[in-house]
């Protein structure tokens, strides 16, 4: 499960900004999580609870943006919307597509004390 590990890393980078901007509590996290990422969140929420426990941000609410994921189509040549990787463009079926958002996962928001 690399749910896992990614919310040890949003767990690091929420550590980080206390460190440099003196915070000692987080209330809500807020996630933007893109469709092509290979992020469950479900899978998400549920680490992300183990992770925060006895943490800065013991307690705190998971919010979790969707994102989707954006393509350039070669051949029609429109950035495009797709749901996820190796389908067809849905306005020529062309697979001539290059991900251009939607595989990123990154901490949008911080609330703290």
């Amino acid at each position: 499960m690399h749910e896992m590990a990614l919310c040890e890393s949003v767990m690091e980078i929420v550590e980080e900004e206390a460190r440099r901007r003196s915070f000692s509590k987080v209330r809500t996290v807020c996630l933007e999580i893109g469709a092509l990422s290979h992020a469950a969140p479900e899978a998400i929420k549920f680490c992300f609870a183990a992770v925060a426990a006895r943490t800065i941000a013991d307690g705190a609410i998971l919010e979790i943006v969707e994102s989707p994921g954006v393509a350039w189509c070669m051949a029609c040549s429109r950035s495009v919307e797709i749901a996820q990787r190796y389908e067809p463009c849905p306005c020529c079926g062309s697979y001539q597509l290059q991900v251009t958002a939607g595989e990123e996962m990154r901490v949008k928001e911080l609330e703290v004390d």
